[in-house]
């Protein structure tokens, strides 16, 4: 049995220096971000790559993770350069990653290890929701693991409550409707029992509409094996109870970053599993304040050089026969 750590994290504006070339942040971008960046110099960016490095280097018992899920990245030279950082022996790491048309040009990637997967760059997708203008996005990506079987990952980074929760759901739930969309163009495509991960700052919990009504995001997992439709089992049911999350908004946890799963990674005679086991929100020393456990935010317009994310990383192991 080979074991598949995935992991996911909102890195919090991991952003370029300011004076980045326009070959790396196009013109719009620099523009909109202009005032992010007054402070975020060379030694800033150092600083935050180090300290992201680190802690994905904590992660499956100090080995890292096989696939790691981000999103508020600007570009593919930043995590290159977070790559530099992380000096584990055993990992050979790429990323699969292509620009959105969001106007602060934060994106979604995976890093993945070429030891243990191919990336199928032909069955590369993205879906950018727009209103009135691009923001966050949709990423689907194909890997072929070393036994020859496929695991199909899509990215989420769903629009913010910036304007207010219900103001802006009508977004997320266009955002959840594309998503569904996504899953059952793979199952038709590739077949019922693909495995097909999903993961993402939803901006959305597991019991909002964006997700349960429209994404078909449940807790039932015999409705996602059994059901006709393409039904996503949401992994972060079992931890609601526990009053933990990834992030904090005034004292309270929120579980917006989540995994979901297709029925391909649930079966028991099938080639995916899930280990329920296994989910966690990553934590380590230095990474929470406080008694809400807060995550120790980096922050850009006056970096906390000791922090790392307003978010937590969350992981969960799955298994192939």
């Amino acid at each position: 049995m080979e074991n598949h750590f995935i992991a996911w994290w909102n890195v919090e504006n991991l952003f370029d220096v300011k004076d980045a070339p326009l070959e790396r942040r196009p013109e719009r971008v620099k523009r909109k971000i202009a005032s992010d960046l007054s402070v975020w110099t060379v030694d800033v960016l150092e600083q935050k790559l180090h300290n992201l490095a680190w802690v994905i280097s904590q992660m499956n018992n100090g080995m890292g993770p096989d696939i790691l899920g981000a999103c508020e990245v600007e570009n593919k030279y930043v995590l290159k350069q977070l790559l530099s950082k992380i000096t584990l022996l055993d990992r050979d790491y790429d990323i699969i990653h292509s620009n959105s048309e969001d106007s602060r040009g934060i994106d979604i990637a995976f890093i993945y290890d070429k030891k243990k997967y191919t990336y199928i760059d032909t069955e590369f997708f993205q879906h950018a929701v727009v209103k009135r203008y691009a923001t966050r996005e949709i990423i689907q990506a194909t890997v072929k693991t070393k036994q020859g079987n496929e695991l199909v990952l899509l990215g989420n980074h769903w629009p913010s409550r910036t304007s207010g929760q219900y103001e802006s759901e009508p977004f997320r739930i266009i955002t959840g409707e594309t998503l569904s969309y996504f899953v059952q163009r793979i199952q038709e495509v590739k077949g019922s029992d693909t495995a097909v991960v999903v993961m993402g700052d939803f901006n959305d919990e597991p019991f909002n509409r964006a997700l349960s009504d429209y994404a078909l995001s449940t807790r039932n997992k015999a409705k996602v094996i059994s059901g006709r439709n393409p039904y996503l089992y949401n992994l972060m049911w079992p931890l609601m109870g526990e009053r933990t999350s990834s992030y904090i908004y005034g004292g309270r946890p929120l579980m917006i970053d989540q995994f979901l799963v297709a029925k391909g990674a649930l079966k028991s005679n099938g080639t995916f599993r899930v280990n329920e086991d296994s989910i966690s929100i990553e934590v380590y020393d230095g990474m929470v304040k406080g008694k809400y456990n807060t995550p120790v935010r980096f922050g850009q317009e006056k970096p906390n050089l000791a922090g790392y994310s307003d978010h937590l990383p969350i992981s969960f192991i799955l298994e192939e026969k």
